[in-house]
């Protein structure tokens, strides 16, 4: 954890603090909830639903205070907040979410869902509950999934159209080992590297580009380095709200009842300012020149099935998981 960090996770110690001071003249709970977007990203807007909808559910006696663009820290460093009780809540890739809850590690199976439906058909029926429940046992109770899209392909110079034009080519990835045999898979040259050193990259050639969602891919302005811009939608790790069971534990049924009602809430609405913010995003990636590519994604798909094949080897515990998803109509 970086100075910075300590010093705003200080201050917020010292904020709860005063306000448990407090506590004697008012029955008001404040979740304090941390994350790394920017505030005109469509997950803080369904955050920002969730507060509403929680404020007005409570009659404001449960309040949400946001600290958004990274300033507590990283997600990993929020998600150790959330542990030893220091934050309330937060949202989280499920790619990240991972490292501590293993189920987590099916979403970024290459082509597990069929299409946007069946993805929320799973991960809104008994499936997708049952993954945010085991969270419990790590002290990181999840609440929803909120839409983070599908992650495509961005080069500088090279347009990707079949498989084969990955040969060759160093991809940016997430660091996760998923992500990095589904590049390699394909025949690109996988290349773990910090997202805030991405655009540099990619502009001095230390890689020929990346893997991203459109809003993402327009937000951190890599549209104005990349050429091209390919929608082989290779995998949907959707997003996570969470909360901590140190802070969830603390309140009673109706308080809990309110926070689920309201989470859920959020989710749909987050659904709508997605698709708002995909459709504004193609627009503006257009209009720079950027050549949208929409390739035959079986191909990608056939490519990368040994991603799936080394899951299922190396956790034979999660296949059920992986063979309910598949099978799910």
């Amino acid at each position: 954890m970086n100075l910075n960090t300590i010093i705003s996770v200080l201050l917020l110690v010292l904020f709860v603090g005063l306000t448990i001071s407090c506590k004697q003249t008012s029955d008001v709970k404040v979740m304090y909830l941390g994350h790394t977007l920017p505030q005109t990203h469509p997950v803080h807007k369904g955050i920002v639903e969730f507060q509403k909808a929680l404020e007005k559910k409570s009659n404001g006696s449960l309040k949400v205070k946001i600290f958004p663009d990274a300033q507590l820290g990283s997600e990993r460093e929020v998600l150790e907040l959330l542990q030893i009780g220091s934050v309330a809540a937060t949202k989280v890739s499920a790619a990240t979410l991972s490292n501590f809850v293993p189920e987590y590690n099916v979403f970024g199976i290459p082509y597990l869902f069929r299409d946007k439906q069946h993805q929320f058909d799973v991960l809104e029926n008994e499936i997708g509950k049952s993954i945010l429940e085991k969270g419990d046992e790590f002290w990181l109770r999840g609440l929803c999934y909120y839409d983070a899209g599908s992650r495509s392909f961005y080069t500088s110079d090279k347009a990707i159209r079949t498989p084969e034009d990955l040969e060759g080519l160093k991809i940016r990835v997430m660091n996760n080992q998923m992500a990095i045999n589904m590049v390699n898979s394909m025949g690109g040259s996988a290349t773990p590297l910090a997202y805030g050193e991405l655009y540099t990259a990619i502009q001095q050639g230390v890689v020929d580009g990346a893997e991203n969602n459109p809003p993402s891919f327009v937000s951190s302005n890599h549209y104005e380095i990349s050429k091209y811009y390919t929608l082989d939608q290779h995998s949907s790790l959707p997003d996570v709200l969470l909360i901590g069971t140190k802070y969830w534990d603390k309140l009673s049924e109706q308080e809990k009842s309110w926070v689920q009602q309201a989470a859920d809430e959020s989710a749909q609405a987050q659904k709508v300012f997605w698709n708002e913010s995909v459709e504004e995003s193609m627009k503006v990636a257009r209009k720079a020149g950027v050549e949208i590519i929409t390739p035959e994604k079986s191909l990608f798909a056939e490519k990368s099935k040994s991603v799936l094949e080394n899951f299922v080897n190396e956790y034979p515990e999660l296949e059920p998981i992986v063979n309910q998803i598949k099978n799910n109509n």
